[in-house]
């Protein structure tokens, strides 16, 4: 199989039944799809849903219309799987967390090597901060953390945000400010507070 077909060629030979076309299309793909998924989903569960999005992406490839490029479709894809992901842990109502994972490890590794005192007190806060903010997260709907962390963390447009997540742009303008609101309320039991204008 040349490399050098472009994805619409090749996706014209996986609909025809080629599965070397689609091994070539996830190996051109695969770095994209893991750095989404590893933006939106805890460590320890990126290889499941990155295989989640290629096999979606399979079955949905007879649905794609070329009037945008692959790539861009396919972010939506693993986008949505992202949202499932957290609907599903939702429903639960439990928050994936294993006793100590790799960042748990890392932060633990660069606290014990501090020089001093502050520098411990430092990295302390900031680690119980992200726990505060993971925590407060984990009770927005599935895709109300998905509208917030596309547009204020990733610093997408509303517009990029909603093609992104197959809604419209008053909907997310919507869900990011009643999520925004929801968030202030949450991290208030916490005893932060933020600026008391709306952003």
């Amino acid at each position: 199989m040349p490399a050098y077909l472009g994805d619409e060629k090749v996706i014209e030979l996986v609909l025809d039944g080629d599965l070397d076309a689609f091994a070539l299309l996830l190996e051109r793909h695969e770095n994209l799809v893991s750095r989404l998924v590893a933006a939106h989903v805890p460590t320890e569960h990126v290889a499941e849903v990155a295989h989640e999005v290629f096999i979606r992406a399979y079955r949905s490839l007879p649905g794609y219309k070329p009037v945008k490029p692959f790539c861009n479709w396919l972010t939506t894809v693993a986008l949505r799987c992202c949202n499932d992901f957290w609907r599903k842990q939702y429903r639960n109502k439990e928050a994936p967390v294993c006793d100590m994972s790799e960042d748990g490890q890392r932060w633990l590794d660069t606290a014990l090597a501090a020089d001093s005192a502050e520098v411990f007190e430092t990295l302390a806060r900031q680690r119980e901060l992200r726990e505060i903010l993971d925590t407060v997260l984990a009770r927005l709907s599935p895709l109300d953390r998905m509208v917030l962390s596309l547009t204020y963390l990733e610093e997408h447009t509303t517009k990029e945000t909603a093609d992104m997540l197959g809604i419209s742009v008053p909907n997310v303008k919507v869900r990011a400010f009643r999520a925004k609101r929801k968030l202030k309320v949450f991290l208030k039991r916490y005893g932060i507070q933020g600026e008391e204008h709306e952003a």
